[in-house]
């Protein structure tokens, strides 16, 4: 085998591999999430800050793979046909097939075996690879694609600037790529994510509630009105301490004559009591504020926690009270029940 041969093969895998380098990068930069590669970044990973530098400039450094393995592809069709026609030279020469036949199916011959190569080894290989691993190929395949996009700018400048005015001649304005998802494909991401074991089923069932949260009321969570547990402002000390000894609870909502006034905190009566301190119990109510029935229950919960309240009254339509919320029960819409051991609220026994 002379050295025309070795050379245009030594050629051909060399093109190859830079296809595949170009295509593996091509797809790991898209795959990769940018919330790891700022972890890897806080972490002290160099190479993840030229890694973020390229996931950020997507539209730049894709064209920057375009021109790569075109450049590749049209290099291989080149040294393909010339030395599939030089190895086959002899073997044409004893069948005697004619120049014109022999050229034919050089080139017949080059073109199935470079495309064989080319598709298998060089595209769909580490496109695999990039999907499977886009971490650790973005990690490895950016820094070179980022000096190689460093080398070629003024042509890829030169190529994405026309390829824009070209558009714009049709009327299409060029847009950049997208960053942000909708809800639905987030839930089918977590979905995703749950059947390939990224996460468990209690995470599942915490994102399902999630996305569960905006569509629910009031209405849907609160604790009726008949089944209340309160205490009346006018209640004995020795009453009032029957009461708490029954249900246990930490904080009671408080009525005068029927109507909601606040509430109190048995801990802080605990402690007054403890110390020896005169107890009223009108010294320990707390404002209860109010919602309607109506409200979402995601603007209940932003109120509370800028209140630090933990119970609320809710309201129909006539202003009348028909139950109350605890902040409890608003969490529990998204981690699950929690346990009386652990309830600041006030359920029904």
């Amino acid at each position: 085998m002379d050295g025309f041969i070795v050379l245009n093969l030594f050629l051909v895998a060399v093109f190859i591999g830079l296809t595949a380098f170009f295509v593996g990068a091509e797809f790991a930069i898209l795959k990769v999430r940018m919330s790891r590669i700022d972890q890897l970044i806080a972490e002290g990973n160099k190479k993840a800050l030229i890694a973020k530098k390229v996931a950020q400039n997507l539209d730049f450094y894709l064209s920057a793979c375009q021109l790569g393995i075109t450049i590749t592809a049209l290099v291989l069709g080149a040294l393909g046909e010339p030395t599939v026609e030089k190895m086959l030279h002899p073997l044409f020469e004893r069948f005697n097939v004619p120049e014109a036949l022999a050229t034919v199916l050089s080139y017949a011959i080059a073109l199935s075996v470079v495309t064989f190569l080319h598709v298998v080894l060089g595209e769909l290989a580490p496109k695999t690879l990039a999907i499977q691993y886009a971490e650790r190929m973005t990690l490895m395949l950016a820094p070179p694609l980022y000096w190689f996009g460093k080398i070629t700018k003024p042509f890829i400048t030169a190529l994405n600037g026309s390829s824009r005015a070209l558009l714009r001649m049709f009327g299409v304005k060029p847009a950049g790529h997208e960053s942000v998802h909708s809800e639905e494909e987030l839930k089918l991401i977590v979905t995703q994510s749950y059947e390939s074991g990224e996460i468990n089923r209690t995470e599942l069932e915490y994102l399902e509630n999630i996305f569960a949260f905006d569509e629910r009321i009031l209405k849907d969570i609160m604790i009726p009105k008949e089944l209340i547990v309160s205490v009346e402002k006018g209640m004995s000390f020795t009453e009032l301490i029957t009461i708490l000894d029954e249900h246990e609870y930490t904080r009671y909502p408080v009525t005068e004559n029927g109507v909601f006034i606040g509430f109190i905190n048995t801990k802080e009566m605990l402690t007054n009591i403890v110390a020896g301190r005169e107890i009223k119990l009108g010294k320990f109510i707390h404002k209860l504020p109010s919602f309607m029935e109506t409200a979402p229950i995601k603007d209940a919960l932003l109120k509370m926690q800028q209140s630090s309240t933990h119970l609320a009254i809710v309201k129909n339509n006539n202003g009348q009270t028909v139950g109350i919320v605890s902040m409890e029960d608003i969490l529990e819409e998204i981690v699950g029940e929690i346990g009386d051991d652990l309830m600041d609220a006030v359920p029904a026994k």
